[in-house]
């Protein structure tokens, strides 16, 4: 049996709109500034696979836009953004008096983008030592996300030490010990299994100012049973670190494929954490990528960095306009 091709949204419009242009045949980008004190490195998606050829569409006609609404909410853009962007295309069709559907593709890579700058994704680790905190539901990654993380930092030059602050599991700690190994960075672990998490934390911070070491990552418990016992706890250790220094960043840890669904179980870190970023993990295509807009928007809380695959180096910063080039195929 044949091996079905992934679906991708950049090869669906270039289905629907006859070619266009592609990302292997677009110029290179210019490296950017990608230290972690400037603003996050260009962002790439996994390239699209080659969609079946089709014959040229030449008309933009009602099928188009049946069509591109379709593929939108296919790729989790949701109703309303999905409403909104088809609204806007159409305006400038009419407009710009275009029938060329490869207009309207640059036209939605253009939507995209500028949507997506709203937001900025710049991660602030310019204070000595940086803490960053980071938070998420079980399951979404989290663990091999700070692994990639601190490997992500690591290859700017920056010294890093992980804080081991989920201490009422032991797997999870021996967990991280093994990915912070592979990333050349220090870890703090518990004492036992159950040490109160805010200790594990201010003796991850007390490390790194003994030591000059730059960068703090700290791994928080993935489940509490009550939003206020959360609270409680993310209190508590925030106040424990800011008596030493102050916190740079809290990213929360998204799971890209489970969409809105996932949103929802995080709530309670959006409402208790003071999350100041976002991390999406398992972005492999542009299958998903339509979350990327819509979870920003939701949130009001920019996309800061994203996992696009298991491997250490596969963890990059968020660029919005390589995203949406990426995401469109144009």
């Amino acid at each position: 049996m044949a091996e079905r091709t992934p679906w991708s949204l950049a090869g669906r419009l270039r289905n629907l709109f006859g070619g266009g242009g592609s990302t292997a045949d677009a110029p290179a980008e210019a490296p950017a500034d990608t230290s972690p004190d400037a603003p996050a490195p260009t962002t790439t998606l996994a390239p699209p696979p080659a969609p079946v050829p089709v014959p040229l569409k030449r008309v933009i006609d009602e099928d188009t836009w049946d069509e591109l609404e379709a593929a939108l909410i296919s790729a989790d853009f949701g109703p309303r953004i999905t409403e909104e962007t088809i609204e806007d295309l159409k305006a400038k069709v009419d407009r710009f008096r275009t029938t060329d559907p490869r207009d309207l593709q640059r036209m939605l890579r253009e939507s995209i983008e500028e949507r997506l700058a709203k937001f900025d994704p710049t991660l602030r680790l310019t204070e000595r030592p940086a803490v960053v905190l980071v938070v998420g539901v079980n399951g979404v990654g989290k663990t091999t996300t700070i692994g990639k993380f601190a490997n992500f930092v690591r290859n700017y030059g920056r010294s890093v030490v992980i804080g081991a602050a989920d201490t009422f599991r032991a797997a999870a700690v021996e967990q991280l010990a093994t990915w912070a190994e592979r990333a050349g960075a220090e870890i703090v672990r518990p004492q036992h299994q159950g040490q109160d998490p805010a200790s594990v934390a201010f003796q991850t911070v007390e490390h790194a100012k003994r030591n000059g070491i730059e960068i703090v990552i700290i791994d928080t418990a993935g489940r509490l049973h009550t939003k206020s016992g959360l609270m409680d706890e993310m209190s508590k250790i925030k106040r424990v670190i800011e008596k030493q220094a102050p916190i740079a960043e809290v990213l929360l840890v998204l799971d890209a494929t489970t969409g809105q669904n996932g949103l929802l179980q995080a709530e309670a870190f959006l409402e208790t954490a003071g999350v100041t970023g976002l991390v999406l993990t398992k972005l492999d295509g542009s299958a998903k990528g339509g979350f990327v807009l819509a979870v920003q928007e939701r949130t009001g809380l920019p996309v800061k960095l994203i996992g696009q695959g298991e491997r250490i180096g596969d963890l990059t910063g968020f660029t919005p306009h390589v995203f949406a080039q990426n995401l469109v195929g144009v």
